[in-house]
């Protein structure tokens, strides 16, 4: 790299340093610390946090939770998402714009709000159980809040829109005369989706579902309300650690261990996106 291109790169490497790299170098070593309950933050070094993180089965159990609910989460929104985002890359008339609006409308909402809205929605007496109830089809209401399925619905709501524009975004960037050369070719739709259009929108997919992964297993705001406080993932967990028991170098313990996953996550989508790149 030259000399002008690290200059163009120096004011994204500070930002990167600042807003990233240095508050997780900072709360390192706080995770070394002993924590007194009382007290606070003790004196000397330990690794007890990081010990604690893979011996409590509460901490693991948690985990295990918050890597099966962003996977899931990525799976689902990865299912729905694509359709749409196929007939926005696709479409060629003037409904194309007003699609992109309805996708992105709900990004306008604050997300408490929309949060809420599911609350109205999913609770013993929201608007979902009385219907069923109404229509006979439960005998009690269902257990939709306060749990996984919860927690799934409201996420999956919240970050279908970063998948379906991710996945637009790469669908519209392979070249329709591919799919019509393999129509002409004597392949039918799903034979031509199998083919061409599903492996040239890996890259796509590959985005899409890392950005998805990332920002479910991070969210706090869904899984505190949705969730309550007895059904925790590790977000909310490291929040009533540093909140509520004040237990700073635990919580950090376990933000750090979140960190690592989520930079081993983008590690390996880098690594496919470039054994991708080198077939390609």
């Amino acid at each position: 790299m030259n000399r002008r291109g690290l200059l163009l790169l120096t004011p994204a490497i500070v930002l990167l340093v600042v807003v990233f790299a240095a508050p997780v170098a900072l709360m390192f070593p706080t995770s070394l610390r002993p924590y007194i309950p009382g007290q606070g933050i003790g004196e000397g070094w330990t690794a007890e946090n990081y010990v604690k993180l893979v011996t409590d089965p509460f901490v693991l159990r948690v985990g295990a939770r918050t890597i099966g609910l962003g996977f899931t989460v990525t799976l689902v929104t990865l299912v729905a998402g694509y359709p749409l985002a196929y007939v926005i890359a696709r479409t060629r008339s003037r409904a194309r714009p007003w699609l992109v609006v309805l996708v992105v409308f709900p990004l306008l909402l604050n997300l408490v709000v929309r949060s809420f809205g599911w609350i109205a929605l999913l609770a013993n007496r929201g608007l979902v159980n009385e219907t069923l109830l109404a229509l006979g089809v439960i005998d009690a209401p269902i257990r939709l809040m306060f749990n996984f399925t919860g927690l799934l619905v409201g996420l999956t709501h919240i970050f279908l829109p970063f998948m379906i524009l991710v996945l637009a975004a790469a669908i519209h960037n392979i070249p329709a005369e591919l799919e019509e050369a393999s129509g002409t070719l004597g392949a039918n739709r799903a034979v031509t989706f199998l083919t061409v259009t599903l492996p040239l929108s890996l890259p796509g997919i590959l985005g899409g579902s890392i950005l998805v992964f990332v920002l479910t297993i991070s969210a706090l705001v869904t899984p505190r309300l949705l969730g309550g406080p007895t059904y925790q993932v590790m977000s909310t967990m490291i929040y009533d650690q540093f909140v509520q028991l004040l237990d700073w170098p635990g919580g950090s313990a376990m933000a750090m261990a979140l960190t690592a996953i989520v930079l081993l996550m983008i590690g390996f989508s880098s690594l496919l996106a470039a054994r991708y790149r080198v077939r390609g």
